[in-house]
């Protein structure tokens, strides 16, 4: 039960974009689709570590220090606007599709490894993600044991990896369906992110004013 509760959450929080969101389009676009489901995973894993943490009780620590989540917020608008605007600014550009036998192609371990990093970073350099999982844990986990907390951050991965997998394939399916015309996509979300980014700002604003 709770993990599918779990799984739930997970996909859900997945549609609004993200910097995962805009990571995964990005690899499936400019890269491989294999490249894609790696920063999907990564922040899966990291969508589930936050969640574990809302879980296991930092509610109190941040009712105790109201302070703390403008902070969170404020540090999340800039990393994701910066993000964004250089998302945004990167030139259209093809593919690279390496020659068979070409030595200078990554191997496909290192780029499976610089996928799950990116994706993984993304979410741990995101702290106002923090504030978003205790907020749903705190709302729909209640008079939980352990066990049952961390079988609902696993299914907060499985259904963030299920999100971040139709991402790319859609991507991947509107590339060839787009042809040239997909390569504005990337520039698109990274719009869109930045204007998520300054909505972080402006609720760190609000705090402060508050």
């Amino acid at each position: 039960m709770f993990f599918l509760m779990g799984m739930a959450a997970g996909a859900l929080t997945g549609v609004p974009i993200g910097p995962v969101n805009v990571a995964v389009i990005d690899a499936a676009y400019r890269h491989t689709l294999r490249r894609a489901l790696a920063v999907g995973l990564g922040g899966a894993v990291a969508d589930g570590l936050y969640a574990c943490l809302g879980v296991l009780g930092v509610t109190p620590k941040l009712n105790q220090y109201p302070s703390v989540t403008p902070i969170l917020y404020a540090v999340s608008g800039v990393v994701l606007l910066v993000y964004g605007f250089f998302t945004a600014r990167s030139q259209p550009v093809k593919p690279a599709q390496p020659d068979v036998g070409d030595a200078s192609a990554t191997p496909i371990g290192n780029e499976l490894l610089a996928g799950f990093r990116t994706g993984l970073l993304l979410i741990v350099l995101n702290p106002a993600a923090v504030v978003t999982w205790v907020v749903i844990m705190g709302t729909f986990i209640h008079n939980k044991t352990s066990w049952e907390g961390i079988a609902c951050s696993v299914g907060v991965s499985c259904g963030s990896f299920g999100w971040f997998l139709l991402v790319a394939l859609v991507t991947r399916k509107g590339k060839h369906v787009l042809g040239d015309k997909a390569q504005w996509i990337p520039r698109v979300v990274g719009v869109a992110l930045m204007f998520y980014a300054v909505y972080l700002l402006s609720k760190a604003i609000r705090f402060v004013i508050a």
